[in-house]
C-alpha cells in the first residue's frame, strides 16, 4: 500500500486547514453611501454603477430637493429664518417628478434610502425637539411628494408605506450630531446612524437602539496621511476644495490607490466592514467618482466580498457579532 509522503501530508493538511479557515471568514462588505442625492444625471450614473458591479447602494436625501415653491416657501429649520435652505431646493416640478422615478427605482432595485434632515444645517446645538421637528418635515415631505409635485396619480401604489416604514437610517449634516439626536431618532424609529468618524474601519455599536456606523480615516498620498474616506475630505486634500480638472487623472490615482490600501487590509485581516462616502457632486472633474467605479469593479464580484447597504449590513453585522459572542462563552 502506497503511503504519502510527510512533507505531502502536511502540505495537504494545512491546505485543508487553510481553506476551511477561510471558508469560516466573514465576508468582508463595502458599504458605499451618496449624501444629498438630488443631481439627477448622478441618479442614473449610480443606479447604472450598482446594477454593473452587483452592489446595493445607501442613499442620504436631503428632502428640500423635493420640495415644490410652495413648501419652500413654509420650510423652516430650526434656529434658522424661513425659506432657508444650505443646498438649495428643486428647480422645478418636473425635476421633482424625475428625481422621484429614481428615488422609488432604487427602492424596487434594493437600495437603502435614508435621510440626511433637509435644509442640510448643522445641528450641533439642537434639542431632541429640534431634530425632531426637521425629521417630521422629512417625512411629511416624502410621503406627499408626488401630489406636491403635481402628478399624485402616478404616485406608486406603496410609496406612502416606504415613506413611512422604510427611511431607517440617518447621517447627519456635516457629520455633525448633538446629545439630543439619538432620542429624536429613537422617536423616528431609525434603526441607524452613519454620522461618526472613527480612526479606522471599526465595527458599528449599538448605543441605546441605534447601531451606529462611522466613516474611517483611510492612509493616502505619497505620506499615507489620514483623511476621512469621503470625497470631499479628498477634495479638499487634493486641491483646498477648489476644482483642479488639470490634475483630475492625478487624483483619481491616488484616490483609488487610498481605496484599495483600506480594503485590502481589512480583507487579508480582520475583515471589518469598509465604509466610503460620496456626494452627488463630481468634485476634481469626477476624479472621486471614477476611482470608485474602478474600485468596485475589482472587489464587488469577489465570492468573499458583499457590496451592500447599511440596511442590508445590519443583519450580516449583527449575526457576525452574535456567533463570536456565542463562541466566546462556549470557549470558557
Amino acid at each position: 500500500m502506497l503511503r504519502p509522503l510527510p512533507f505531502l501530508a502536511l502540505a495537504l493538511c494545512l491546505t485543508h486547514g487553510a481553506v476551511a479557515a477561510d471558508a469560516e471568514r466573514p465576508k468582508q462588505l463595502v458599504l458605499i453611501s451618496f449624501d444629498g442625492a438630488h443631481d439627477n444625471a448622478l441618479w442614473e450614473k449610480s443606479l447604472e454603477m450598482a446594477r454593473r458591479n452587483n452592489a446595493h447602494f445607501t442613499y442620504f436625501l436631503s428632502c428640500t430637493f423635493l420640495m415644490s415653491k410652495q413648501q419652500k416657501a413654509a420650510y423652516r429649520a430650526p434656529g434658522h429664518k424661513r425659506g432657508r435652505s444650505n443646498v438649495g431646493f428643486a428647480q422645478s416640478d418636473e425635476e421633482i417628478r424625475t428625481r422621484l422615478g429614481h428615488i422609488w427605482r432604487a427602492h424596487l432595485d434594493g437600495h437603502d434610502i435614508g435621510s440626511h434632515a433637509c435644509g442640510h444645517f448643522d445641528g450641533k446645538d439642537w434639542s431632541r425637539a429640534d431634530w425632531k421637528r426637521e425629521f417630521d418635515t422629512f417625512r411629511e415631505t416624502l410621503k406627499d411628494a408626488w401630489k406636491n409635485a403635481g402628478i399624485p396619480e402616478k404616485e406608486p401604489q406603496r410609496w406612502a408605506e416606504f415613506a413611512t416604514t422604510a427611511i431607517r437610517g440617518f447621517r447627519a449634516p456635516y457629520l455633525s450630531t448633538s446629545p439630543g439626536l439619538t432620542e429624536a431618532q429613537k422617536d423616528e424609529g431609525f434603526a441607524y446612524d452613519a454620522s461618526l468618524v472613527t480612526k479606522g474601519p471599526a465595527m458599528p455599536s449599538e448605543q441605546r437602539g441605534i447601531m451606529e456606523f462611522g466613516l474611517p480615516l483611510i492612509a493616502e498620498g505619497p505620506s499615507a496621511r489620514p483623511v476621512i474616506g469621503m470625497d470631499y475630505n479628498l477634495f479638499v486634500r487634493h486641491s483646498a476644495g477648489f476644482e483642479n480638472r488639470a490634475k483630475s487623472a492625478e487624483f483619481e490615482e491616488r484616490t483609488i490607490a487610498a481605496y484599495r490600501a483600506a480594503f485590502h487590509k481589512q480583507y487579508a485581516g480582520e475583515r471589518i466592514p469598509l465604509q466610503l462616502g460620496f456626494h452627488f457632486v463630481e468634485m476634481n472633474g469626477g476624479a472621486y467618482w471614477r476611482a470608485l467605479d474602478r474600485f468596485l469593479t475589482e472587489v464587488c464580484n469577489r465570492e468573499d466580498v458583499a457590496c451592500v447597504s447599511y440596511a442590508d449590513a445590519m443583519p450580516l453585522i449583527k449575526e457576525r457579532q452574535q456567533k463570536q459572542k456565542a463562541e466566546e462563552t462556549s470557549a470558557f
